[in-house]
């Protein structure tokens, strides 16, 4: 009996001391933040009278996979105003975005298959988790800085055009 005791003990401490980790006072946890890689170039445009109108011309991070798409532009602290995020998502459906873990304000574009803007979401707050959605399906959603759309005057209707690199 006391062989089994014995036996128990040092099997628990052995078990005990290859679990445990030792940290040291010194190990400090580096975070590197995300930075912006260019994945391809988007075309805003507008039209008027039958007029086309190019309003502006950015440099796009492309979401086209389950975990970009989750994630976004979360843990980022900014990003320069001739950048953006482009979501792809298979076809036109009824879309919602919040703002998890988004460390600055953006305007949130909904723009369906035929590359239209269908609706904004003007100003959407960081860190805020309310639901922001699309007022009509997309298939796209384009992520820029908070206030650039009332710079470039995008309304409902006006067009994008993008290109992968």
């Amino acid at each position: 009996m006391k062989k089994n005791i014995c036996l128990s003990l040092v099997a628990v401490a052995t078990v005990f001391l290859f679990s445990c980790k030792t940290e040291s006072k010194n190990e400090k946890i580096v975070t590197q933040e995300v930075s912006f890689k260019k994945e391809g170039e988007l075309t805003l445009y507008s039209v008027k009278d039958s007029v086309t109108n190019t309003i502006t011309k950015l440099d796009i991070e492309i979401a086209d996979n389950e975990y970009e798409i989750q994630t976004g532009l979360m843990y980022r602290k900014s990003m320069q105003n001739d950048r953006g995020m482009l979501f792809i998502f298979p076809e036109d459906a009824p879309r919602s975005f919040y703002m998890k873990n988004t460390e600055f304000s953006l305007d949130i574009i909904f723009i369906n298959s035929k590359n239209k803007v269908v609706s904004i979401q003007k100003n959407a707050k960081p860190l805020n988790e309310s639901s922001l959605p699309s007022e009509a399906p997309a298939q796209y959603v384009l992520e820029v800085n908070a206030g650039q759309t009332d710079k470039w005057n995008l309304k409902t209707g006006d067009s994008i055009a993008f290109i992968k690199k």
